[in-house]
C-alpha cells in the first residue's frame, strides 16, 4: 500500500518540491538559477532607494535655493545636518546587517546614494542661491525711487534704493569713465544730467571687464541703449571695493568729488533683469531635480543588474 516504492511518484514529489522552493536533485546546488536558489527581486528596496534619495535632494535643493535659506540660513543648514545624520543611520543599518549575516547591499546602497544626495543638493542649492536668488530677493527688499536727478539727490538720500529710475535727460558721462584692475578690471562710470556739473558724484554705473582701463571708454549694460535710463543696484559685497577704488582713481584723475558712491548696473528695465535672476534660479532648482532622478534611477538599474549576477537582489 506504500507510494515510496514507485519512481514516477519520487519524480513527481521532486517536481512539487522544486515549484515549492526545494532543491531539486537534478540542478546543480551552486547555480543561481536553479529553483531552489530563485529570490524575487525586492521591489521595496528598489523604490526606496529610487524615491528616498530623489525626495531628500530635491527637498535640500530647494532649502538652500529659496527663501528658506534667505531668511532662515541657520534652519535651511540644519536639514542639511539632519541629512547627514539619515545618512549615517543607513550605514548603521548596513553594519547591522552585515554583523547579523543578514543580506546589507541594498542599506550600503541606500547610505551611499543619500550621502551623494545630500552633498550635491548642499553645494548645487548654495550656488543656486548665492548668484541668482540671493541678488533677487536683496533687490526686492529694497526701495524704489523714480524719477532721481543726479544733479540735486545725494547718495545719503538713498542708501536704500534697489531700482532707480532717472529723470530725463540723465545718462552716463563717458568722458569720466575709469577703470581699476585686481585680476579683473572693474569699471565705472557717472551717471550724470544733462552737461552739469555736479558737487558730488554719487551715482555711477558699473561692471566688470568692459573697458579697458587706460582710456575713459565704458561699454558696461546697455551703455548704448539710448532709452536706457534705469539703474539695478550693485549687490556683490566682494566687488564693492574695487568699485570704489576705481571711483577714487576718478576723483583724482578729473578732480571731482563723490562723497557717497552707489554702485548700478545701468539699463533700460530694472524689473525684467530681476525677473531674469528669479527665472534661472527656478531653472536651475528644476533641472537639478529632473537631472538626479534620472541619475538615481540609472544607478539603482546598475545596482539591480550587479545584485543580480551575484544572487542577491
Amino acid at each position: 500500500g506504500s507510494l515510496q516504492g514507485q519512481p514516477g511518484v519520487n519524480a513527481r514529489g521532486g517536481g512539487l518540491g522544486q515549484a515549492f522552493g526545494g532543491r531539486g536533485m537534478d540542478r546543480a546546488p551552486g547555480s543561481v538559477f536553479a529553483p531552489g536558489k530563485r529570490r524575487r527581486m525586492n521591489l521595496v528596496a528598489i523604490c526606496v532607494n529610487i524615491f528616498v534619495p530623489w525626495f531628500t535632494f530635491s527637498a535640500l535643493y530647494a532649502a538652500m535655493s529659496f527663501s528658506l535659506h534667505y531668511q532662515r540660513p541657520t534652519a535651511a543648514w540644519l536639514l542639511v545636518v539632519l541629512a547627514l545624520v539619515g545618512t549615517g543611520l543607513s550605514g548603521f543599518l548596513a553594519v547591522r546587517a552585515r554583523q547579523r549575516e543578514m543580506d546589507e547591499m541594498w542599506y550600503t546602497f541606500s547610505t551611499l546614494a543619500l550621502l551623494v544626495a545630500t552633498i550635491a543638493a548642499a553645494v548645487l542649492g548654495d550656488m543656486n542661491f548665492w548668484f541668482n536668488m540671493q541678488p533677487y530677493y536683496d533687490i526686492e527688499n529694497l526701495n524704489t525711487y523714480p524719477s532721481v536727478n543726479p544733479a540735486r539727490e545725494k547718495g545719503q538720500q538713498l542708501m536704500d534704493a534697489g531700482r532707480v529710475y532717472f529723470a530725463d535727460g540723465s545718462g552716463l558721462d563717458m568722458r569720466k569713465a575709469m577703470g581699476f584692475k585686481n585680476l579683473d578690471l572693474y569699471c565705472v562710470a557717472p551717471i550724470v544730467h544733462g552737461e552739469e556739473q555736479l558737487a558730488s558724484y554719487d551715482f555711477w554705473a558699473v561692471g566688470v571687464n568692459c573697458c579697458s582701463g587706460v582710456s575713459s571708454d565704458f561699454r558696461c549694460g546697455e551703455f548704448n541703449n539710448p532709452h536706457a535710463r534705469s539703474g539695478l543696484r550693485l549687490m556683490r559685497d566682494d566687488q564693492r571695493p574695487f568699485f570704489r577704488l576705481a571711483v577714487q582713481q576718478a576723483e583724482a584723475a578729473y578732480n571731482i568729488k563723490s562723497t557717497h558712491p552707489i554702485f548700478f548696473y545701468w539699463m533700460q528695465d530694472p524689473v525684467a533683469e530681476m525677473n531674469a535672476y528669479r527665472d534661472d534660479g527656478f531653472k536651475y532648482f528644476l533641472l537639478g531635480v529632473f537631472t538626479h532622478f534620472a541619475f538615481n534611477v540609472f544607478c539603482v538599474v546598475c545596482a539591480v543588474v550587479g545584485f543580480s549576477k551575484i544572487g542577491r537582489y
